[in-house]
């Protein structure tokens, strides 16, 4: 159970049901500029499962800040798939700030998580400086490519036997298609979006977030009659003296396969009337990289990605594999959560893992932020040594501990939320 700092004289926390959708909007709003008002929201499908939304109601009863999760079942963590609760929706008014509301929704967050048995919390950070003191470590860098038309790629054999259809996105008729090859992907980090209102606001496609481009399209690529993997996409034309500049802005790609992965990028690196292709929210391991035959005129750029914090140290440990066997008894600190404070016997490998609260001396002494960020695999307990963030008590330890705590491949979530 987590910490639970009281509100300020005058607050209490509330649930925010579907019947104060404007409300929450309108806290949303404050917090983030340029987030759509109720008014242009008034037809969108959000996201939001209404019974993991909670609030802070002023003395007056005012909503001035909002927190809510997305209940991911099946996260994908390195060989399995655990329960997580996806933090999003984080907002505080802009005039009641700094009086401890956060900390207040965060340890509410973590106490409602783990009743549901949610062993691991995941977000997105709009500010990197604010969850690592809650715990969260930055599990994940992602890719960002500025390709331009006409790069050229590496041939993969079978990519041009495969079918492609470029058509409008259409939420009935595509929405089964993205659903099901999006939730196949098996990389670690990989969130799907299982609840049918964040499939609905997925395919929701409104003016205001098209900054002038046309409306989404959508690329699906067929074996035999059956999709294998899909692009979706929007092209924004521009002119300059030159000829025409368009940008195509690629949302995601997944393909079950190289050849699929090629065939859809042969196509989106070569549309009429484009003159650059922008795509984020990549692997680093990414295939793309890997068959462009110029990598350098991508202009590669990484990003943080997806925090992971750890709400159950022994479960989310044994929740996922290990790369290689391991043996260790880590030391771990956790302010908010004490119940995670003490000493842990790791043993496990590829088959699965058993962990155990122990008196046995510690070999790695770190903080369960540090802990959350090895967690999916893609960053080294070796390197958060060398910045002083994981402590060798036991010589020798730690190399074999980094090779076990790593994966094949690089975690990611292919979307924000």
């Amino acid at each position: 159970m987590a910490t639970m700092t009281p509100l300020p004289e005058g607050y209490r926390p509330v649930d925010v049901p579907a019947a104060r959708r404007d409300e929450l909007l309108l806290v949303d709003g404050w917090a983030f500029p340029g987030s759509p008002t109720p008014e242009q929201a008034k037809d969108w499908p959000l996201p939001l499962s209404w019974d993991r939304a909670r609030g802070v109601e002023a003395e007056d009863g005012e909503l001035v800040a909002v927190h809510a999760s997305y209940p991911f079942t099946r996260f994908p963590v390195p060989g399995g798939r655990t329960a997580v609760s996806g933090l999003t929706w984080v907002g505080v008014h802009p005039a009641h700030r700094r009086r401890g509301l956060l900390r207040t929704m965060i340890e509410e967050h973590f106490t409602r998580s783990l009743a549901r048995g949610e062993a691991v919390s995941a977000l997105f950070a709009a500010e990197p400086a604010i969850y690592g003191r809650f715990g969260f470590g930055l599990a994940a860098m992602d890719l960002h490519l500025t390709i331009p038309r006409g790069a050229a790629l590496r041939d993969v054999p079978g990519s041009a036997d495969l079918r492609l259809r470029i058509e409008h996105l259409d939420a009935e008729r595509h929405g089964p298609v993205v659903a099901a090859l999006h939730g196949a992907v098996d990389r670690p980090g990989w969130a799907t979006r299982q609840s049918a209102e964040l499939q609905a606001a997925s395919l929701h496609d409104p003016d205001l977030y098209r900054e002038g481009a046309e409306s989404a399209r959508i690329a699906v690529v067929e074996r035999d009659g059956v999709p294998v993997g899909y692009a979706r996409f929007r092209r924004k034309g521009d002119w300059a003296p030159a000829g025409p500049r368009g940008v195509v802005r690629v949302r995601d790609v997944v393909a079950a396969d190289p050849a699929v992965a090629h065939r859809l990028w042969s196509v989106l690196l070569d549309l009429d009337l484009m003159a650059t292709v922008e795509v984020g929210n990549l692997p680093v391991d990414d295939a793309l990289l890997r068959m462009l035959v110029d990598p350098r005129a991508a202009l590669p750029r990484l990003g943080d990605n997806i925090w992971v914090r750890l709400l159950d140290v022994p479960a989310a440990l044994a929740a996922r594999r290990y790369a290689a066997p391991v043996d260790v008894v880590l030391e771990v600190a956790d302010a908010l959560l004490p119940a995670n404070t003490g000493r842990w016997h790791l043993v496990g490998g590829p088959g699965g893992a058993t962990v155990t609260a122990t008196d046995a001396p510690a070999d790695l002494a770190l903080d369960v932020r540090e802990l959350g960020a090895a967690y999916l695999g893609g960053v080294s307990l070796a390197a958060l040594a060398t910045a002083g963030q994981v402590t060798e008590l036991t010589p020798g330890s730690l190399a074999p501990a980094a090779v076990a705590f790593g994966w094949h491949q690089a975690p990611v979530c292919g979307w924000v939320f």
